[in-house]
This record gives structure tokens, sequence and C-alpha cells, in this order.
């Protein structure tokens, strides 16, 4: 569970932003986005696939600009 502790000169706003952060680097709306439907297994490995093929393309056209 992701928590943080306020200071008493602490602006709301900013215990507010340090709290998102928290929650974006653990992952739990990653997970949680993960965990709310199913994909079968054969789906999950063609995405991965995809998405490793868009990843080099992109690693390749960055080398050939330089």
């Amino acid at each position: 569970m992701v928590g943080i502790i306020i200071g008493e000169s602490e602006n709301l706003d900013k215990a507010l932003r340090r709290f998102k952060k928290k929650y974006e680097r653990a992952g739990i709306l990653k997970e949680y986005k993960k965990r709310t439907f199913y994909l079968k297994p054969s789906v999950r490995k063609k995405m991965k696939q995809t998405k490793a093929i868009k990843r080099l393309q992109k690693l390749m056209k960055e080398n050939q600009e330089r």
C-alpha cells in the first residue's frame, strides 16, 4: 500500500503530487488495468512480439538518423 507522511507546514498540493508519483512508480494502476480483463496466453504472446518489433524498429530508425 502506498502512503506518504505530510508535514505540518507542507502544502496539500505538493503532498498530493508526491503521492501520485509514488502511486505511479509502484505500478498499482498498471497492475489494476492488467487484471481487469483476461487475455489468452496466445494473445498476450502476440502483443509482446508486436511491441518488441515496434521497439526494434524505433531503435533502428533512431540509429539511422545519427
